[in-house]
Order: C-alpha cells, then structure tokens, then sequence
C-alpha cells in the first residue's frame, strides 16, 4: 500500500515479468485492450476470453494480445492489490510513447479512485508531467489525461492520436490532435 509519503516513481525501463506474477484467473486485459486483429474494441470481453479461466486461443493469441504487458506483472514494488481482478483495472504503457494507462474496466469506471491507487496514480501523473509525459485514464477509446488534483476528458483516442497538454497561469488544458 502506499501512501503519499512512500509513493513510488513510475519507470518506464524495459522490465522482465516478475516470477510468480501469473494472470492466473485475471483476463481483465481480454477486456481492457483493443485487439484490431479480432476487431474487439477496448472496454468490450473478447469472444476468446474465459473470464477467470484464461484465453481460448491463448497459443495462437494476436499480436495486440501477445505484445500486451500488463504493468502489475513487471513492476515488483506493485503488490498483488494492484492485480487487475482484484483493482478493476489494468495499468499498461502505451507503445511507442511509453505514457501510463489506467485501462479502466467500464463496468467499474471510478474503481482507480479508491485508496491505495488514486493517491498513487495522482503522484505518478506528477512525475509524468515534470517529465512532459502523461498518465492516461482510458475507458474504451475514450481517454481523459490524469492530473495531480483532477482529470481532463480529451476524447476518443485512436492510433496515431496524440494529446497535447497546456499549462498556463496554473491551469491545464488538453487538447486531442487527431492522426492525419
């Protein structure tokens, strides 16, 4: 658990899974995640997924499936709380960028504002900003941009979609740059 005075940075290093990090009977990623290949939307149950027994096609799985790390996995300091089944979410970092996403599950929205994980999600969102980075919070395609004190709703975020973020005077402002 951490509080803000033990709030752990956010690493964006490669990592290795961490031995006894196994999904086990969490396949909330088989909801979370867009699959293009099996044109499953994020925030939608692939028709694959067994929730809490696995991936019926687990051996021969996409490749939206197969490069998917979910972060629980790779960061050893996240303890099992943190494991999607039991968070309502999954945390995943968005390739190419590297930017933080909480993959909300839609069927409980507002579960990464419960305590351990909103005080730190919000100090991870203030790393990210000192670094001009970002944490996401993505609800299907819609994405809004965490901030240390609040959110700001962007819109629905495609591949190639970039977010802009604005401070001036204090404020932030988040502006939704569509791929051409």
């Amino acid at each position: 658990m951490s509080s803000p005075d033990t709030a752990q940075a956010f690493e964006l290093t490669p990592k290795a899974i961490i031995p006894g990090r196994e999904c086990a009977e969490c396949s909330l990623c088989c909801k979370t995640i867009d699959v293009p290949e099996l044109a499953k939307p994020a925030g939608r149950w692939c028709g694959n997924a067994k929730p809490g027994k696995g991936c019926a096609i687990h051996d021969t799985r996409p490749s939206a499936c197969r490069s998917f790390d979910c972060y629980w996995r790779l960061e050893q300091r996240l303890g099992p709380e943190w494991k999607p089944d039991r968070a309502r979410f999954v945390l995943a970092t968005l390739m190419p960028s590297g930017v933080l996403a909480v993959l909300v599950d839609p069927g409980q929205p507002l579960a990464w504002r419960r305590e351990p994980y909103l005080t730190q999600i919000r100090h991870w969102a203030d790393e990210a900003i000192r670094a001009r980075s970002q944490v996401l919070l993505m609800n299907g395609k819609r994405a809004s941009v965490i901030l240390p004190q609040s959110e700001l709703e962007v819109g629905v975020l495609e591949a190639g979609d970039a977010i802009e973020l604005r401070q001036s005077n204090g404020v932030y402002s988040a502006h939704l740059r569509k791929a051409s």
